[in-house]
């Protein structure tokens, strides 16, 4: 009995533990300026549709100081790749330095997908997610709505939770 006393009290703690770093790290949030020591590593979520046009068009305001860039797109976009891989051309004229990744998990959430069986995409979505954010450790992650940005942001924000690094997580809209 008291075996199971010590492991909830444990458990309980490792929570509040938990809890409280969350708070710190979202609360230090907005002091967080990247690139005050060099290049942004970026991560850019684009999605299907009209997502990956809107981002890009965003991407083009941004300076060089923003790379390298790594673009993650759903494994069944057929469409944002193309477009990237324009973009990312016409860009490397202006800039010869231009460093870019494109990768690809799956979708958390398909189109007309019920609610309830999208957490288990979702799951799945982050099951790939985090190794990709842990490897990658982006400065920035810049998403502007797919469903796909979901487990990306979880997977930066535990990056600060653990603080491995602090990641900037930016929506546009």
């Amino acid at each position: 009995m008291a075996l199971l006393e010590g492991v909830v009290f444990a458990v309980l703690l490792i929570c509040l533990l938990f809890i409280i770093r969350l708070y710190i790290v979202v609360k230090s949030g907005p002091k967080y300026k990247p690139g005050t020591k060099g290049p942004i590593a970026v991560l850019v979520v684009a999605g299907s549709g009209g997502h990956t046009t809107e981002i890009l068009r965003l991407m083009e305001s941004l300076s060089a100081a923003y790379t390298p860039r790594h673009y993650i797109i759903a494994d069944t976009d057929r469409m944002s790749e193309e477009k990237i891989c324009t973009f990312e051309s016409s860009k490397q004229h202006s800039d010869s330095e231009s460093q870019f990744t494109i990768c690809r998990i799956p979708r958390s959430r398909e189109v007309h997908q019920s609610w309830s069986s999208s957490v288990v995409s979702t799951l799945n979505a982050l099951r790939y997610s985090l190794p990709l954010v842990f490897r990658l450790r982006p400065d920035m992650v810049l998403c502007n709505g797919p469903g796909t940005c979901v487990p990306l942001c979880v997977a930066g924000l535990l990056l600060g939770i653990l603080g491995m690094k602090k990641v900037l997580l930016a929506y546009v809209e």
